[in-house]
């Protein structure tokens, strides 16, 4: 059933009889009913008020492909014609790795919602209808895997300075890739890669943005999370923010991939939210605990313990905020 058409319809937040909807979009007010249920089992809130109509309390901003494209860079400007936006669909990284399993070589997908959107270390991403951005771009790199360590931290950077061109004050970072906001978690990065160690390898890289996330899925949240609007924070449209993200990863993968992470680093460290302090990093079953020095020029953690600084290379880091079991 395409609801799209009624979604426009309501998408400016004003009420609506079901007669005009009906005039509008030639279809009967029983089809009218049906779509709504279509609409509100995908999340989104409808009011329905007798003798004003139906309304979508703060309207929505829908992705639009041209508008998208239109504010694309010129480095970004060939994502264009393997561009995908999405109604729904289970996961934008699945779709990803399904264009690189179909030889394609770049390719973006964003989506209005995610049915099975993932975040790090196997987490649901949570992604209501028509609020947030939720994309994945698959990128080919000559060099192999084993050029990008730092990947993940320049990722994070690049999400960061687009919120900063935007406006956003106070946006922080924490190993390897969460963007925070007021301490709390406003944007997520998955990398997942597939190629040789040395040779060709093709990387999909998953963005989450929280642009504003209804209440109604906040006990769908397992940590502490932050959003744009929440923060009292005014921020463009879905469709130019999703395009800037887009800009300026492109721009930081260029760059990464002729010069590495040393020219992210000092950057880096300006940002990193737990610099200084203590803290836990989990890996599997092994925890290791120290004081967070900040990265070494391939974007590794340097960690001060007990026994000296150790480098670390992948875990989830856990603020030090309770004692920890050694």
């Amino acid at each position: 059933m395409n609801v799209l058409p009624l979604l426009h319809c309501l998408a400016d937040g004003e009420y609506h009889s079901g007669q005009d909807i009906g005039r509008e979009l030639g279809v009967s007010r029983a089809a009218i009913w049906k779509q709504m249920q279509v609409i509100k089992d995908l999340g989104v809130g409808i009011e329905a008020v007798t003798g004003r109509g139906y309304c979508i309390p703060g309207g929505l901003d829908l992705l639009n492909k041209e508008r998208i494209i239109s504010a694309f860079s010129e480095l970004a400007r060939p994502l264009s014609a393997h561009l995908e936006v999405k109604f729904s669909t289970g996961s934008t990284n699945t779709d990803a790795l399904a264009c690189a399993e179909a030889g394609l070589s770049q390719c973006l997908i964003i989506a209005e919602h995610q049915q099975a959107g993932r975040g790090r270390r196997g987490r649901e991403w949570v992604s209501p209808f028509g609020h947030n951005v939720y994309m994945s771009l698959l990128w080919t790199f000559q060099s192999g895997i084993a050029a990008l360590e730092g990947l993940s931290l320049v990722c994070a950077i690049a999400v960061r300075r687009t919120l900063q061109n935007q406006g956003v004050e106070g946006v922080r970072l924490k190993w390897p890739n969460d963007v925070y906001l007021d301490s709390r978690k406003a944007a997520g990065i998955l990398l997942e890669v597939r190629g040789d160690i040395s040779g060709p390898c093709q990387l999909v890289i998953g963005l989450g943005v929280n642009t504003w996330l209804p209440p109604e899925v906040a006990g769908r949240i397992e940590q502490p999370y932050s959003d744009l609007r929440s923060a009292g924070l005014a921020i463009v449209s879905r469709n130019d923010l999703a395009a800037a993200l887009v800009n300026e990863l492109v721009s930081a993968l260029v760059c990464f991939e002729a010069q590495g992470f040393e020219p992210f680093r000092e950057e880096w460290m300006g940002a990193d939210l737990y610099v200084g302090n203590k803290v836990e990093i989990h890996a599997g079953s092994q925890v290791k605990v120290g004081d967070h020095a900040g990265v070494d020029l391939s974007g590794r953690l340097l960690l001060d313990t007990e026994l000296g600084r150790v480098l670390v290379a992948g875990g989830e880091m856990m603020p030090g905020l309770r004692p920890a079991s050694v």
